[in-house]
């Protein structure tokens, strides 16, 4: 028997289980892409999209306190990695859902589709091999696709969860590095000018004590009438 023969003698339970099944198995590949392609993206350049954002916030923390500085910095960093995780999980419910109930979708529609087939069997009093291995065999076909829809919703969700783990590993990793940066180059700053100081004013009393020496010099040297 074909699948239009076995579509012909399904009822409305079956039918439904069948379409249902239908629509998860397009709405899973649709996401599993969508979310695997994005997820790669974002991979490759939260690093950059963290250090760009935080040298737009840096400016304004060259004149704060160490302190201040510390805790504005991690507010930031924490507040973008936050968002790196929630864009990095769109769609993985979805995902996670079709792996978990296409199985059992599938399992009803096979105790369903063996109770309608039994069911036929008492009506019509023939219980031969043939009368029963045929409906059986047509109701393990709602298993079959129950985890033909079930697979693959896993593997994108597997794969899709190993691309976020690496996108907060390199997030986690830039931001301890910009968070070292970000209160070592105020310090740099502040000693930098610091030094400039002393040199303008050693400068200044070289100055002062060349003028000295030369006035000292000047008084020294006998006077001709």
């Amino acid at each position: 028997m074909d699948f239009m023969q076995y579509w012909q003698i399904s009822d409305m339970v079956t039918k439904t289980l069948f379409f249902l099944l239908l629509a998860l198995s397009i709405l899973s590949w649709v996401t599993g892409i969508v979310r695997v392609l994005q997820s790669r993206k974002l991979a490759t350049n939260v690093a950059d999209d963290l250090s760009q954002q935080m040298q737009d916030k840096g400016s304004d923390l060259i004149d704060s306190d160490a302190a201040t500085r510390r805790l504005v910095t991690e507010q930031t960093l924490l507040k973008h990695i936050g968002r790196y995780r929630f864009a990095s999980e769109r769609g993985l419910p979805i995902l996670g859902t079709t792996a978990a109930i296409a199985p059992f979708i599938g399992l009803f529609g096979t105790v369903w589709g063996i109770f309608h087939a039994l069911h036929n069997i008492g009506t019509s009093g023939q219980a031969g091999l043939g009368e029963v291995a045929g409906p059986v065999g047509e109701a393990l076909i709602m298993t079959g696709l129950g985890i033909a829809v079930a697979i693959p919703a896993v593997v994108f969700y597997n794969l899709a969860v190993r691309i976020n783990r690496r996108i907060m590993y390199q997030a986690n990793d830039r931001a301890h590095d910009l968070l070292a940066q970000s209160t070592g180059l105020v310090d740099t700053t502040k000693v930098t000018a610091s030094a400039s100081q002393v040199h303008a004013a050693t400068s200044s009393r070289s100055t002062t004590s060349e003028t000295q020496h030369t006035d000292n010099y000047s008084n020294s040297v006998p006077k001709q009438l």
